[in-house]
């Protein structure tokens, strides 16, 4: 058994050695705990390392036609990051040793201990570990400034840079109109970042997340007494945005009675904290953002004018996701890299027919919901696998206008025979799968015969996954 059960998880092992007998003894002490694969020359082992990822290679320093030398010469030169312990007999130790100076990360002799096996493996687990921690760090401090940053190439989210770099140096209130999810706070904060009060704070209110009876005393401030539960003065968040961008998000949300008190401060660019009488003078910015029409609210008495036309002197239109032709998949790769990075995962990316499906999609939730889906395909996704049709959720894949893109062939330019296979073949993966592959439930659900459904499985080559639950 390997000491550290969690430094050993899902850890691939290769072993390369001509001598079955040493094959076998290392893989009886190592199966138990890890994946091994296990080969008997060095070009077999040079193609296993090309076409599998493996955390670990025991290699053999005296084998034939290729030694353990020239083999750990060529597997580093495809991987320089793989790790690699020589095997060797006593009378050999000293090549073994000259190896790592190739490479290697250290050796052992025949015969060995399974003991020491352990022990060595399991340092160069929680070496390649720590590495792989280290690199997210580096890499997490590195991209913070990333964290922010707006990702399009289209058309109409290339008006809204415009208008954004054109507003950016002047004091001007800005509205920001959008769909939840659309990245009204990123518009926000790139506006603040791109002025000349980027050095100042931005604070962000979320007013639908605050009580009306709190209100005041957030933005505003309070003295201490200055009602039950104040035992300390508190400064409020306009106070802290001075010099600075204050971002009022969900503005709708605003009581009537407020919306009062903010006209005014708008108008003197002062204000009073609770419990007191002294008058605070504060120079900010204020960016407000809603996804609901103010004008509507404006008609229905629900919002007042005169604050409307204050807070939208520029106002700026965020366009939803659907309508942003090509920024699915940039988003998609984008935010897997992201999630790659946070959860140290490899999933390598998705395949042409997931992206037709994502680029078909309508995006009710647009770019909020678009990252919570990445995240999870990632939370489930397999390590170094590509995320395929089939793994994409089945409100997505049975949306209508995903139908209607896999019916056309969206994006990947099928015939009609092919795009219908496709869906075809999705449609009944889907059945069975509800139906737990029970192949008759799954024919009454279609309403086609058992033997129709059976032949259609063999033509559409279905077969139930190992994993499939």
């Amino acid at each position: 058994m390997a000491v550290n059960n969690i430094v050993s998880m899902h850890a691939r092992i290769l072993v390369v050695d001509d001598d079955e007998a040493i094959r076998d003894a290392l893989k009886l002490i190592l199966e138990d705990d890890y994946d091994v694969v296990c080969v008997d020359s060095g070009f077999k082992a040079i193609e296993e390392v090309k076409n599998q990822i493996f955390d670990l290679v025991f290699l053999d320093v005296v084998m034939p036609e290729m030694d353990g030398i020239e083999t750990l010469r060529r597997l580093k030169a495809h991987d320089r990051n793989l790790d690699i312990i020589m095997v060797s007999a006593i009378n050999r130790a000293q090549e073994a040793t000259k190896s790592i100076k190739h490479g290697a990360y250290d050796y052992i002799t025949k015969p060995f201990d399974h003991k020491i096996i352990l022990n060595r493996l399991e340092k160069v687990l929680l070496k390649r570990n720590l590495v792989k921690e280290v690199s997210f760090h580096r890499s997490q401090a590195a991209s913070g400034l990333l964290q922010g940053k707006i990702i399009s190439n289209a058309k109409n989210m290339a008006v809204v840079f415009d208008l954004v770099a054109k507003i950016a140096k002047t004091s001007s209130n800005v509205i920001i109109t959008g769909e939840s999810g659309t990245g009204k706070e990123l518009i926000a904060r790139a506006v603040h970042n791109a002025s000349l009060r980027k050095d100042k704070p931005f604070v962000a209110i979320n007013c639908a997340s605050i009580p009306a009876e709190l209100m005041e005393a957030e933005l505003f401030g309070h003295e201490k007494g200055a009602f039950t539960g104040a035992y300390k003065q508190t400064i409020g968040k306009f106070e802290f945005a001075h010099q600075g961008t204050i971002f009022l998000d969900e503005i709708s949300c605003l009581k009537t009675e407020f919306q009062a008190k903010l006209l005014r401060f708008i108008q003197e660019r002062e204000f009073t904290r609770v419990g007191s009488h002294r008058t605070i003078k504060v120079d900010v910015r204020i960016v407000t953002a809603t996804n609901t029409s103010l004008d509507e609210m404006v008609r229905k008495g629900t919002f007042r004018d005169d604050l409307y036309f204050r807070l939208n002197v520029v106002p700026i239109l965020l366009p939803p996701l659907h309508s942003r032709k090509g920024d699915v998949p940039l988003l998609a790769n984008f935010f897997l890299d992201r999630f790659n990075r946070q959860m140290n995962k490899s999933v390598k990316g998705f395949t042409p027919d997931a992206l037709a499906v994502l680029e078909c999609y309508p995006w009710p939730g647009n770019i909020r919901e678009l990252e919570n889906l990445i995240e999870r395909m990632v939370v489930l996704g397999t390590e170094n696998q590509f995320i395929d049709e089939k793994d994409l959720p089945f409100e997505l894949l049975f949306h209508r206008e995903s139908i209607k893109g896999a019916e056309n062939g969206n994006g990947k330019n099928k015939g009609l025979i092919q795009a219908r296979q496709s869906f075809e073949r999705l449609y009944i993966l889907r059945a069975l799968q509800s139906c737990r592959w029970n192949q008759t439930w799954t024919a009454k659900l279609l309403g086609i015969h058992r033997n129709t459904l059976l032949q259609k499985m063999k033509t559409l080559d279905l077969t139930r996954d190992r994993n499939d639950s």
